[in-house]
This record gives C-alpha cells, sequence and structure tokens, in this order.
C-alpha cells in the first residue's frame, strides 16, 4: 500500500498553463437501449482534479466499457455531462491518435477541456501489458510528445496495466490527481492506521474478489470481524455443511475451491466470521424467513434475515473501522432490500472510520440520500478489493517508479 510519500501529487508541479494529459475512470452505467447515462457518480468524482486544473490545457482520456458489449460507446455524451461539474469550455473531438485528435490537442488553451473518443476503440486499449510495452506502443508514442504532465485519476482501473494507465508514467512526469489522491489515502487508513475494532462486511456476486480479501484481512490482522451476505454469504453457508437447494447450488456451482478456502477460514478463525443466521426466499409473491437449519430450501436466496440483520447491526455499532463492498442481498427486488439498507444505514451512523465501495452499494446509498454520512465512498470496485487483498496495482506502481524517477534526478 502505497504510503503519501511514494507518489507524487498536483502540488508537487506548478501545471498553470501546461498541457496535461488527464486520465480518468468515467466509465458509467448506461442505458443498453438508449445509450442515457444512468449514473454520472464518476463524472461527478473527478470535480475537485478539473477545477484544480482550470489554469492548465487539459486533454482528457478514458474508456467506457469494452468491445462487444451494448454500452461500448463514445464518449461524447460523457463530454457533454462533463461540462455542467466544471467551469472549463469542454470540447470533444471523435479522434484519439489520429491527426484530428494531435491537432485539436495542439491548437488547446489554457482553461479548455478536451476529451478524447473512447481509448478503447484503440485495440492496443484493450491489452493488459509490461510498462516497457507499454511505453512502445503507438498511443504512448504518437500522444506523448504533446503533452509536459501525465495525471493519473484513474483509480478505478487501478488494477488494470493497459497503455493509457501505465504507458504514459513511463515517459512523462507523472503524478496522482486528487481523486487518486483521496482513494489512497482512505484505503490507507483502513489498510495501515486503522482503528479497533475493524469490521469488514461483503457481499455481491463475485465470490472470487471477496474470499483472497477476508483472507488477507484475517491472516494479517486486519479484521477482527467479518460479516458476509450475497453469493459470499452462500459459499459460507455451504462450507458449514448446509445444502443450500437446486436454484442456489446453481448460484455456487462451480465454486468448490472457494468452498474449501471458506471452510478452511471458518477453521482457523471461527470467532471472525459471521455467516448468516437466517435467509429470506420470495415465497408466494411474499419475504419468507427460514433459518440456515431449515436449509435447503428451493427458492433463491434473495437476502440475509432480520436475526443476521440484527447481529450484524450490532456488531457495526460498536466498529471502529467499517469496510463494505457488495449488496447483501438483491436489493432491487421489492421486499429483499432490508439487510443491505439495514447494515448500510448502521454504517453511517457508526462514528468510526468507514468506507463503502462496489456500484451497486454505493449506488444505493445515493438512492437512500446516504452519500453524506460516510468516510468515504470509493469509486472503485475491483481495484478498491485488490488493495484490500493484499495486491499489488500496476497504476500504483507506475505512479510510484515516476516518483522515484523524480527524486533521482534532483540534486
Amino acid at each position: 500500500m502505497p504510503s503519501g510519500s511514494r507518489f507524487l501529487r498536483m502540488d508537487d508541479f506548478d501545471l498553470e498553463n501546461k498541457s496535461v494529459l488527464l486520465r480518468v475512470d468515467i466509465n458509467i452505467p448506461l442505458d443498453p437501449g438508449t445509450l442515457q447515462i444512468l449514473d454520472d457518480t464518476r463524472i461527478r468524482a473527478i470535480g475537485q482534479t478539473l477545477s484544480d486544473l482550470q489554469g492548465s490545457k487539459v486533454v482528457l482520456a478514458s474508456h467506457q466499457s469494452r468491445p462487444g458489449r451494448a454500452d461500448f460507446t463514445s464518449l461524447e455524451p460523457h463530454a457533454a455531462r462533463l461540462q455542467r461539474y466544471c467551469t472549463q469550455k469542454v470540447r470533444f473531438v471523435d479522434d484519439i491518435i489520429g491527426p484530428n485528435a494531435r491537432q485539436e490537442i495542439r491548437q488547446l488553451q489554457s482553461g479548455e477541456i478536451l476529451v478524447l473518443d473512447n481509448l478503447r476503440f484503440c485495440a492496443e486499449e484493450n491489452m493488459d501489458c509490461s510498462p516497457e510495452m507499454a511505453a512502445k506502443t503507438h498511443m504512448v508514442r504518437r500522444l506523448a510528445p504533446l503533452f509536459d504532465f501525465f495525471v493519473n485519476d484513474a483509480f478505478g482501473t487501478a488494477h488494470r496495466a493497459q497503455p493509457s494507465l501505465i504507458g504514459f508514467a513511463e515517459v512523462l512526469p507523472t503524478v496522482a490527481g486528487r481523486l487518486m489522491e483521496r482513494e489512497l489515502t482512505a484505503l490507507n487508513t483502513v489498510l495501515v492506521k486503522s482503528e479497533r475494532p475493524s469490521v469488514y462486511v461483503l457481499g455481491g456476486a463475485k465470490v472470487e474478489d471477496k474470499l483472497p480479501v477476508i483472507e488477507n484481512a484475517l491472516r494479517n490482522n486486519k479484521a477482527d470481524k467479518v460479516l458476509v451476505g450475497g453469493i459470499p454469504g452462500k459459499v459460507f453457508l455451504k462450507a458449514k455443511g448446509h445444502r443450500l437447494g437446486p436454484t442456489n447450488e446453481e448460484e455456487v456451482k462451480g465454486l468448490d475451491k472457494y468452498v474449501e478456502k471458506a471452510k478452511a477460514l471458518l477453521g482457523d478463525f471461527p470467532d471472525h466470521i459471521e455467516a448468516p443466521s437466517d435467509i429470506a426466499v420470495l415465497r408466494k409473491e411474499s419475504r419468507k424467513e427460514v433459518t440456515a437449519r431449515e436449509l435447503p430450501v428451493t427458492e433463491s436466496i434473495l437476502d440475509i434475515g432480520h436475526k443476521t440483520t440484527q447481529r450484524y447491526v450490532e456488531v457495526i455499532r460498536k466498529a471502529k473501522t467499517v469496510v463494505a463492498n457488495g449488496p447483501l442481498g438483491v436489493f432491487e427486488k421489492n421486499g429483499f432490500d432490508y439487510g443491505t439498507r439495514s447494515t448500510l444505514e448502521a454504517i453511517g451512523e457508526c462514528d468510526g472510520y468507514t468506507v463503502i465501495g462496489g456500484g451497486h452499494l454505493v449506488g444505493l446509498a445515493s438512492i437512500i440520500g446516504m452519500e453524506e454520512r460516510f468516510s468515504h465512498l470509493s469509486t472503485a470496485g475491483g481495484a478498491m478489493l485488490s488493495l484490500l487483498a493484499g495486491e499489488k496495482l500496476p497504476v500504483i506502481e507506475a505512479l510510484e517508479r515516476a516518483a522515484e524517477r523524480k527524486r533521482s534526478r534532483s540534486p
């Protein structure tokens, strides 16, 4: 985990009247039919960075989705939405590294923002590569000479190693943007400076992302309690020996290695992991709660039950640090938001340092008007989880290398 001294910030250079390439992550939810913007949280999140670059010539670069998906499209709507949240004049160019884009970049004036089109329209941007390979791509070789500085504010993709994320950092003076700085400071607080008791609340669908976090948190004494729901909750119920029923067994099919890992964690940390003791299903068109002892059930498990929720809430209320990622049930389904909403409200009322992440959980916090009640809302899912799992992130390593190069050249 990078400390504050291991990467450079925007304050470390004079960026006034300089040409700045700003890599952000404004990959946002779009309506698959109309491609209308559904949530612009990530666009709003870069507001402070843009404000602090008002005197610079800013070229903003990002991606949207990936090839083959319905929302893989142009960044023109993003540019239009961006104009709402900054004072600079925002222009869009439907090009990335071609003559059109390069001419627009050269003509850019201080106090203006130019948004390049979806970076993943370039085939190179759809591959992970080494820093050396990234620096040799056409994208980096064509664009880098046009800039004085590279500002990386794309924390949401910090776990990726694509050319735009790590290549420019090899050839340009490179700093972290304000959002990147906030994210790293918050997670540094959780991982290095957390007050105890520390509680992790983990749900959602991707158990492959959550199990490494649980293992790192417990084996390295980062967490006192781990509360699980969603698919991780089902995996831990199965690890405890419960038969879930055909529908739920199908949902955890292929996750046998994670069930075995969950068994090992329960064996090593029996007092630190809380799995659901009761669950909720849709039965005869209404919510029906059953205890874990009554499993298996024929219906899909859609939420944690009331007793589990109250137990989780009590643990959260006593915490000094809380980290949450992913909903504890299918909260979008009518009648099954109880577990997620109640635990989210408890986190919001907690006196300790609180961090929530993952698109669905942050989205619910926004829907119920709780965004201001947490110490930090992370814009990232995968990058946040990778850091919490103790993994090295390519973008953070690139920032650190750039800082080290700067220091080695200083007298």
